[in-house]
């Protein structure tokens, strides 16, 4: 008697599991979408301007080309280590790359200064230089929607 309760409860349990799981896989939810744009693409909606770099130290102007407001723009910052020597390089590369997010928004059209320290800051070294890169590693664009 006792095995046929245990197998009833035991049966509802796997049925309510699967019923659930179904329930979150197909319940109607809100729909983020997101787009992998080329560099091309970007290039079309932000642009870099007056981009300069000072011991490190990484500053310059976004501009943006869209026609709808942006933010959370996230800028590559790249520190290419290259040797003096390439045929006989060190045994520690000291080149770095990190992401700087833009906390403000750029309305459409508009420009927003940015100045990016890194920390800890880029060494000074002997047998070599740094070759600083920057690009837009992403951004939220907020089209308003029609109703």
């Amino acid at each position: 008697m006792i095995s046929r309760f245990v197998l009833r409860i035991y049966s509802l349990s796997s049925v309510s599991t699967v019923l659930f799981a179904f329930a979150l896989v197909f319940w109607p939810g809100n729909a983020f979408p997101q787009t992998v744009s080329t560099r091309q693409e970007i290039a079309r909606i932000l642009v870099l301007e007056n981009v300069k770099v000072q011991n490190g130290i990484v500053s310059g102007v976004i501009r943006n080309r869209s026609p709808h407001t942006v933010r959370n723009v996230e800028l590559f910052m790249r520190y290419t280590w290259l040797w003096d020597d390439e045929r006989h390089p060190g045994k520690v590369d000291p080149g770095t790359s990190t992401i700087y997010t833009l906390r403000q928004e750029i309305s459409p059209g508009g420009t927003a200064r940015f100045t990016f320290t890194p920390s800890p800051p880029v060494p000074r070294i002997r047998g070599g230089q740094f070759d600083t890169s920057v690009s837009v590693a992403g951004f939220t664009e907020i089209i308003p929607q029609k109703r």
